[in-house]
């Protein structure tokens, strides 16, 4: 029994710690790559992107899809937007709109849950960039390709009279 025990001491222990040092995570460790942290180590902060120039040329924007909310064509970093004030109303509201020439908030911001008329934007459409997003002239992280309904019409159509053109 001695003999066994002083065998695993001496033999089997030293060998499992070598086994384990040759196996560990130094040797089996990756560089991970992320499009929006590069190759920097999860555990260490990146170094955030110098903030370039927000688009504000005020251009309406082409909507991609039925719903899609409209962007916001302006600047919008420094607005007050919080339980008590909504820095966008100054010139959005219906009261506003026509001194401000912006675009008034569209009548369903103003329907609760069950499509009741409120006399104020209701609470759930109050805070407008939850679905309203400004625009940057950045370098998307993932490529897209996405096409709205009206290209892919366009696409089918052309295929269509394409084939049918082979016909005769």
């Amino acid at each position: 029994m001695n003999f066994i025990r002083h065998f695993v001491r001496a033999v089997v222990v030293p060998l499992m710690l070598c086994t384990g040092m040759a196996w560990g995570p130094s040797a089996v460790a990756e560089t991970f790559y992320d499009a929006a942290r590069g190759t920097t180590p999860i555990m260490q902060a990146t170094k955030p992107p110098v903030l370039g120039n927000a688009i504000n040329d005020d251009v309406r924007r082409t909507r991609n899809y039925t719903w899609q909310p409209p962007t916001i064509p302006h600047r919008v970093d420094g607005y007050q937007v919080d339980k008590n004030f909504n820095k966008c109303m100054d010139c959005h509201s219906r009261t506003k709109a026509e001194i401000s020439q912006a675009i008034p908030v569209s009548v369903t911001h103003y329907m609760d849950r069950d499509g009741r008329m409120l006399g104020q934007v209701s609470t759930r459409r109050y805070f407008c960039q939850q679905c309203h997003v400004a625009q940057d002239a950045v370098r998307p992280l993932v490529s897209n390709t996405f096409e709205d309904v009206d290209t892919v019409i366009l696409k089918a159509m052309q295929a269509q009279s394409g084939k049918a053109s082979k016909k005769n």
